[in-house]
């Protein structure tokens, strides 16, 4: 109850939008990341999305780039997908984290999602340079998608274990809450609804969604403000609030392997960064992303401060 009632107090200061400087960099030094002589001088622009994973993913490019040597910009914590995406496709930002499945629904408007995930990056990663010149590193091992997270007391009421399930909840009672961004994104609420069979405004009245933003969405939830969340997978809070996670056993939701994505400029110009993350990649599995998620938002911890620990505790940096 102790760590219930702590979530919800951090949830609830999140919420009022206080969040710690974007620009506060510490100091690192090179650890297995050694300086590259190529990139001593040379400007990288980050940018990241605001929520806490992209956060986190977003300082870890910052100290990584300085370790190496690069002269880092740091302009994470953009509000929304669309915007931070926008800085990179017109050269505001060279480089950011993105998602496999979002780079192919959201922004290269392909309607059929591929389920095998390296499928699913060869596909982006082609289609995304040849229409908007934006390079994708291989993905990092974590797949943050979307399901519906429910209490284990409704879940239990209900006997729901799959998303096919939420029809077992009579319409009256069949309330979400959803963040606004996620709402009417095709690979987002309505979507899914539409890919279970559900008519929005009918199966689902409108009145029973609870548009909310992130910060208290897993609140929401876990406080019985609506029946079910859609929520990522890779979230710290779903462990710490006991939630349940629906099994998309449609497979409606893309894979959402997360992959270091920069200018073709800035990618021909620096070979050398698709080396620097490499071994940073491959350690980000959705455990790992799952435990530094949560130590923002369940232990209070700085999303820059949370990068360099896990950075240094793999040795990357010291």
């Amino acid at each position: 109850m102790r760590v219930v009632m702590a979530v919800l107090l951090l949830l609830a200061v999140t919420a009022c939008g206080l969040r710690p400087a974007s620009s506060f960099v510490p100091p690192v030094e090179p650890g297995s990341i050694r300086p590259i002589p190529a990139l001593e001088g040379t400007t990288v622009r980050v940018t990241s999305k605001e929520f806490t994973e992209q956060l986190v993913l977003g300082k870890i490019a910052v100290l990584a780039l300085t370790a190496a040597g690069a002269d880092v910009i740091d302009q994470t914590n953009v509000q929304g997908s669309v915007n931070a995406r926008a800085s990179l496709t017109r050269g505001d930002a060279d480089l950011m984290w993105e998602y496999t499945g979002t780079g192919w629904v959201t922004y290269l408007g392909q309607s059929k999602p591929i389920p095998d995930p390296t499928q699913q990056y060869d596909a982006v990663r082609d289609l995304d340079l040849r229409e908007n010149g934006i390079v994708w590193l291989p993905p990092a091992p974590l797949n943050n998608s979307y399901t519906i997270g429910v209490t284990r007391a409704t879940a239990e009421k209900y006997g729901l274990k799959t998303m096919s399930d939420m029809t077992k909840i009579p319409v009256g009672q069949r309330t979400y809450c959803v963040d606004h961004e996620t709402f009417g994104r095709d690979d987002g609420f309505l979507g899914m609804l539409k890919g279970y069979g559900l008519q929005y405004g009918k199966d689902v009245p409108a009145g029973n969604v609870k548009r909310v933003s992130v910060g208290v969405l897993y609140n929401s939830v876990a406080s019985g403000q609506c029946a079910m969340a859609m929520v990522t997978t890779t979230d710290g809070r779903v462990k710490a609030l006991d939630l349940v996670l629906l099994e998309d056993d449609r497979h409606f939701f893309p894979q959402y392997n997360a992959a270091v994505t920069m200018r073709r400029q800035l990618a021909d110009a620096h070979p050398e960064i698709a080396k620097l993350f490499a071994p940073i990649s491959a350690k980000l599995t959705d455990d790992v992303i799952r435990e530094l998620n949560a130590k923002v938002d369940v232990d209070g911890g700085v999303p820059v401060l949370v990068a360099r620990d896990w950075l240094r505790s793999q040795g990357f940096v010291k």
